[in-house]
C-alpha cells in the first residue's frame, strides 16, 4: 500500500519538504529592538558575534556574543546598557578608542569596571529595574554589593567617575535615548507583572 499524502501542517513541520506558504517575515524580541534602536541614535551598530562576549570597535561597530554563546542570564539590553555605561564614564574621547580605552588587566581597569556598574545601577534604579540590569561579569559580587545610592559620596575611588557619567547621562546628547529605551523596558517589565516566576529576570521588576 503507498504511503498516503502527507497533511499540510506535515509539510510546513518537515523543513526539507516543498514549502506550502511564503515566510515574509520574522520574529524579533522587543527589549532588543528597543536597545538596538537606542543604540543606533547613540552612533552604534550591534552586531552579533561568536568571537566575542562584547567589544566596541572605536568606529562606530558594537560587536555582543551571539545568543548561543551567552550564559542564561545574559540579556542583549543589559549587554547594552553596560557599554553604554563605560562609554559616558570614560567620556567623548572614548568613542574613538577600540574597548573605550580600557586596558585589559590592573587595578586602574577594575576600578573603572567599578564605575561603569556604579553608573549602570542608578540609571537601572530610577526605573526599578537594578536586579534586571544586574552585571553578568566576574564583577557581580561587586554590583551586587552596591548600596541603595551608588553614587553618593564614599571612599570608592569609582565614584567619582561614575558621578560624571551620571551628568553625561542627563544632560549629554545621548540622553534622550538613553532614558527612552530604560522607560521601555520598564513598561514591558510592568505589562509582564504577575506572569512571571521568580527565576525570570522580569520578576518583581519596575513593581510601582
Amino acid at each position: 500500500m503507498g504511503r498516503s499524502q502527507a497533511s499540510p501542517n506535515e509539510i510546513t513541520r518537515n523543513p526539507g519538504a516543498n514549502p506550502v506558504r511564503n515566510i515574509e517575515k520574522t520574529y524579533s524580541d522587543p527589549l532588543s529592538l528597543v536597545w538596538i534602536h537606542a543604540a543606533k541614535r547613540m552612533g552604534m551598530r550591534v552586531e552579533r558575534s561568536n568571537e566575542v562576549n562584547a567589544a566596541w570597535n572605536g568606529e562606530g561597530i558594537l560587536a555582543i556574543g551571539a545568543s548561543e554563546t551567552l550564559d542564561p542570564d545574559d540579556c542583549l539590553a543589559q549587554m547594552i546598557l553596560h557599554e553604554i555605561c563605560h562609554a559616558l564614564c570614560e567620556g567623548p574621547d572614548s568613542l574613538l578608542r577600540p574597548d573605550w580605552g580600557l586596558e585589559s588587566a590592573g587595578p586602574a581597569k577594575r576600578v573603572r569596571e567599578h564605575a561603569c556598574l556604579r553608573l549602570q545601577a542608578a540609571l537601572a534604579d530610577q526605573y526599578g529595574m537594578r536586579s534586571f540590569f544586574a552585571a553578568t561579569t566576574m564583577f557581580r559580587s561587586y554590583y551586587d554589593r552596591l548600596p541603595t545610592e551608588p553614587l553618593a559620596a564614599g571612599e570608592d575611588p569609582a565614584i567619582a567617575q561614575a558621578q560624571a557619567g551620571w551628568e553625561r547621562a542627563h544632560d549629554g546628547p545621548w540622553a534622550a535615548a538613553l532614558h527612552e529605551a530604560l522607560d521601555r523596558t520598564a513598561q514591558i517589565s510592568r505589562v509582564l507583572h504577575g506572569l512571571t516566576t521568580e527565576d525570570s529576570l522580569w520578576h518583581a521588576q519596575a513593581v510601582a
